[in-house]
């Protein structure tokens, strides 16, 4: 009977260490998803952290016959969305990222008409110096439409052009709580602040801004940074977090173009991202399904089933 005993006694000592261990490293791991995100590999790799998401409503892809097509859609989206903005309000707050987005905005025809009336953000940047053409997408951004914008009267909010990421991040966010109400306005629910527009390109591994696969920083949710630091490379970046992203006004995700390596453009990366079954982790950019218009060419388009048709 006393061997018994203190078997169990044993074997009630050894749970109790266990769980003790298991619920300090759930607190640790929980609090370090919005202070400190790290890579979770291991995780996403094995389990879905979430569960799959619901495929975007064919209502909500816009596909076009070329690149040139989509170009001129955006453009015609950012109009209208300006002058939207302005006639309500009087200020248009609009976000971009870098990538392929930067030239569907080349030679857009109605920007002075709202410029001087416009606070532009971007949706993620490399720390760099704002002036390093090669790396830094303001420099390139300055040199291909925003120039001419500038001088218009927009105002862009840039970096500091430091390699200090979670400075650079925290001052990003410091920069953008400056802005009064009227320029960009707050959700009366969340607090975040609602850009009139938001343009998303996808990467073929499907980031979003920086927020990449397999990492935590797509995970930080509304009671979090607006702004967060990646430090996944040399130098590390800052993107906008998902919830703010998704709470803009619109949303306006684009993909198109192709080359001799692929020539069927972006249609593997839209299928994860429209219809496949997918996660946060496993492909951020599934995140924008609920939320986001899709525009793309015949070519991205192209794996995406007998229920999404050219327009």
């Amino acid at each position: 009977m006393f061997k018994a005993r203190g078997t169990s006694l044993f074997v009630l000592f050894l749970c109790g260490s266990i769980y003790g261990v298991f619920a300090f490293t759930s607190l640790f791991v929980t609090k370090s998803r919005v202070r400190n995100p790290k890579p979770l590999s291991f995780f996403a790799s094995t389990t879905p952290l979430q569960p799959f998401l619901p495929s975007v409503d064919p209502d909500n892809v816009i596909i076009l016959k070329d690149a040139a097509a989509v170009s001129r859609n955006i453009q015609s989206i950012v109009t209208e969305a300006a002058r939207k903005a302005i006639s309500e309000r009087g200020h248009f707050a609009l976000a971009i990222p870098g990538g392929s987005v930067l030239k569907m905005l080349v030679n857009l025809p109605s920007f002075d008409e709202w410029a001087s009336k416009t606070t532009l953000v971007y949706v993620n940047h490399k720390c760099v110096a704002m002036d390093d053409i090669d790396r830094s997408t303001h420099a390139k951004a300055m040199k291909l439409f925003l120039g001419d914008w500038e001088r218009a009267g927009l105002n862009t909010i840039v970096l500091d052009g430091t390699a200090d990421g979670e400075q650079e991040a925290r001052r990003y966010e410091e920069k953008i709580k400056s802005l009064e109400d009227t320029k960009l306005p707050r959700d009366s629910r969340t607090g975040l602040p609602q850009f009139d527009l938001a343009l998303i390109g996808v990467g073929d591994d499907g980031h979003i801004g920086s927020l990449y696969p397999n990492r935590d920083e797509v995970l930080v949710d509304e009671s979090g940074p607006w702004v967060l630091c990646v430090p996944m490379k040399n130098p590390p970046s800052i993107t906008l977090s998902l919830p703010l992203m998704k709470a803009a006004s619109k949303v306006v995700v684009a993909a198109c173009g192709v080359s001799d390596k692929y020539p069927q453009g972006k249609s593997a990366g839209m299928k994860r991202a429209i219809i496949d079954d997918e996660t946060l982790q496993s492909f951020p950019a599934a995140g924008l399904r609920d939320k986001a218009t899709w525009v793309m060419d015949e070519a991205a388009a192209s794996k995406l089933g007998p229920n999404y048709h050219i327009q």
